[in-house]
């Protein structure tokens, strides 16, 4: 199927690894060029990079501190003088950090909330103005938003918070920008192993119906069709890719 994604300029944020690199991958097949956003990981962007150049595109990357609004501003102002558009905007950035309820510290907690919820907020308004008629954003959200989790609550609650800023900003951004979100499982990267590893042992057999995780490339396929014109009629939902975690 052809998702008439060539030729799109797609800005992906958290693109250095993980289930950002793999959705910059997959919009490059897709014959889109690809705005690599990061934070520190400057060789994991160059190599998502190479390979959005060797699939015939044009590849950039763009480095910022998300959960610093000045840093954010400052990037997409030099981003505007390099790209006359942003077309696709995967807002994907985030971090977790496996700490019991209990335990999780003031500090802890702001770091993860100004990261995953301020974080997105910050690259979303900045890049607006990039954005026109016939625009997408998806929205990288998480399970853990539907459900709570006793050993992250922060990423949690910073996750819930990306499912109902989704909602708003597809209300107020509507018809010409579409806004929707995806809410992986855990999946087979760096973060989702640290998530895993507070989960029990028979944790795929008794709460996934798929009994294994989510591969990285499954994640940014549903992205890439989320942000897509296929999906065009789709406005302000969030879709779940978890395995069939929600009905165990």
């Amino acid at each position: 199927m052809d998702l008439g994604l060539k030729n799109k300029i797609v800005f992906v944020t958290g693109a250095s690894k993980g289930i950002g690199a793999a959705t910059a991958k997959v919009f490059a097949e897709e014959g889109s060029h690809v705005i690599i956003g990061y934070g520190k990981d400057e060789e994991g962007a160059k190599l998502v990079a190479k390979y959005v150049k060797d699939a015939g595109r044009n590849a950039w990357t763009c480095s910022f501190d998300i959960a610093n609004s000045e840093s954010v501003v400052s990037a997409i102002s030099q981003l505007a003088t390099i790209v006359p558009k942003i077309d696709i905007v995967v807002l994907n950035a985030g971090v977790n950090i496996v700490t019991p309820f209990t335990e999780v510290s003031f500090e802890e907690w702001d770091k993860v909330i100004n990261v995953n919820l301020n974080g997105t907020f910050y690259v979303l308004k900045s890049v607006l103005p990039l954005l026109g008629e016939g625009s997408s954003v998806v929205i990288v959200a998480s399970v853990a938003a539907h459900t709570g989790v006793p050993h992250h609550p922060h990423y949690a609650a910073a996750k819930a918070g990306l499912v109902n800023l989704t909602k708003s900003a597809a209300r107020a951004l509507s018809p010409g920008i579409r806004v929707n979100c995806v809410a992986p499982g855990i999946t087979a990267t760096d973060m989702g192993s640290e998530a895993s590893s507070a989960q029990s042992d028979d944790y795929t057999r008794t709460k996934l119906l798929s009994h294994r995780y989510a591969l990285p490339e499954e994640i940014a396929k549903s992205i890439v069709y989320m942000a897509s014109p296929v999906a065009g009629f789709i406005y302000g939902s969030t879709l779940d890719i978890n395995g069939g975690r929600n009905l165990r």
